[in-house]
C-alpha cells in the first residue's frame, strides 16, 4: 500500500497548497481529511482492490488501480467521519473524532454559538470534502469502473440508512440484521473493491466468484466489528465500545441475544447506563461463541467460493489468508 499512500499524501498536500493562498480557512478543512487518512487506518479496501487486480492477472503499479485504491480510502474517510457523528462517537483510531475535536476547539477558544453543533458542522463538511476528493482521485480509472464506483457509493449510503432505521425500529429480525451487515460494510469493504480491481485488469468474468467471496468475508468482517464493539477493549480497538448498544443498533449479535433472552431488550431500551449488568446478560446468552461460529462458517464459505476461480498463481492462497486476517483481527 506504499504507492497508494504516497499518491494520497501527495494529492492532499497539493490540495492544501492550492487552497492556502486563496482561502486559508479551506486549507484547514483539507487538513481534517488529511489527518483522518493518515491516522493509522488498516487500508483494507485499497488492499482488496489491488489484490483483486493482481489476482485477475493485472499489472503491478497500474495507475488506474492505484487511483481506484486511493479513492476507496478517501470514501472510507468520508464514511468514518459521518458515521462518528451519527453514532455520537468520541474516539476513532485512538484519537478524538473530528466532530468531538472541533467542538473542543470551539469551547477552548470561547467562540460564539453551540460548540457541539459547530463540531458536527465541521465534520459533515470534512466528510463531504473527502467524498469529492474520492471522485477526483478515481478519475484515471473512471472510464472503466465508473458505473461500479457509483453503485458502490450508493450501496454504502443506503446501507447506513437501513442501519439507522433498524436501530429506531429496534425489531428483532435476523435476516434484516444480516442484510444490513452486508449492505453497509461487506460490499464496500471487500466485494466491490475486489470487483473493481478485476474489472480494471480486464476480467469482469471474476465478478461472480468475487461477489460470493466478498459478501461472505465482508459479513464476517462486520460481525467481528460488532463483537469488538460489545466485548472489545477500547485500548486495543482505538474507539469506544458499547456504541451499538447505546444506539440500539439491531446487529446480528444483538438480535441473537434478544432472541435468546428477551429481557435484554428491556435493558437496552430502559436502562442503557447499566453496562455491567447488560454485558453479563449478553455473556450468559452464549452469543459470543455463537458469533464466532458464524464467522468461522462465513470465512469457510468465502474461501470455497474462490476454490475453482481462474486466479493468477498464488492468489487463491493469498485471498484465503486475507479472509482470516480481516475476520479474526483484534482492532
Amino acid at each position: 500500500m506504499k504507492l497508494v499512500d504516497e499518491q494520497l499524501y501527495a494529492f492532499l498536500r497539493t490540495e492544501r497548497e492550492r487552497c492556502s493562498p486563496e482561502t486559508p480557512r479551506s486549507a484547514e478543512l483539507v487538513d481534517v481529511v488529511a489527518h483522518m487518512v493518515a491516522a493509522g487506518g488498516k487500508r483494507i479496501r485499497p488492499a482488496f482492490c489491488v489484490s483483486g487486480h493482481l489476482a485477475a492477472g493485472g499489472e503491478p503499479g497500474d495507475e488506474r488501480v492505484l487511483a481506484a485504491a486511493g479513492a476507496l480510502e478517501l470514501l472510507h474517510a468520508c464514511a468514518l467521519i459521518h458515521d462518528d457523528i451519527m453514532d455520537g462517537a468520541t474516539r476513532r483510531r485512538g484519537s478524538p473524532t473530528v466532530h468531538h475535536r472541533h467542538a473542543d476547539v470551539h469551547r477552548r477558544l470561547g467562540w460564539t454559538g453551540d460548540a457541539h453543533r459547530y463540531g458536527e458542522n465541521v465534520a459533515i463538511l470534512a466528510g463531504d470534502l473527502a467524498l469529492v476528493y474520492a471522485d477526483q482521485f478515481i478519475a484515471p480509472a473512471s472510464p472503466v469502473v465508473g458505473p461500479l464506483w457509483a453503485q458502490l457509493r450508493s450501496e454504502l449510503i443506503v446501507g447506513q440508512f437501513a442501519d439507522i432505521v433498524a436501530g429506531a425500529e429496534f425489531a428483532v429480525d435476523l435476516d434484516l440484521a444480516r442484510s444490513i451487515a452486508v449492505a453497509k460494510s461487506g460490499r464496500y469493504t471487500i466485494h466491490r473493491p475486489l470487483e473493481m480491481g478485476a474489472v480494471i485488469a480486464g476480467r469482469p468474468d471474476l465478478a461472480a466468484a468475487f461477489a460470493a467471496y466478498g459478501t461472505a468475508v465482508g459479513e464476517a468482517f462486520q460481525l467481528r466489528d460488532d463483537l469488538m464493539d460489545v466485548f472489545g477493549d477500547s485500548s486495543v480497538t482505538g474507539k469506544p465500545h458499547g456504541l451499538d448498544l447505546e444506539q440500539h443498533k439491531m446487529t446480528l449479535l444483538i438480535a441473537l441475544a434478544v432472541e435468546r433472552d428477551p429481557g435484554i431488550r428491556d435493558l437496552l431500551t430502559a436502562d442503557p447506563g447499566d453496562a455491567c449488568r447488560l454485558l453479563r446478560r449478553l455473556a450468559e446468552t452464549g452469543v459470543r461463541a455463537r458469533m464466532e461460529e458464524e464467522i468461522d462458517r462465513l470465512v469457510e464459505q468465502g474461501c470455497r467460493a474462490i476454490a475453482d476461480a481462474p486466479l493468477a498463481d498464488g492468489w487463491r492462497e493469498e485471498l484465503t489468508e486475507m479472509a482470516h486476517l480481516v475476520a479474526y483481527r483484534e482492532r
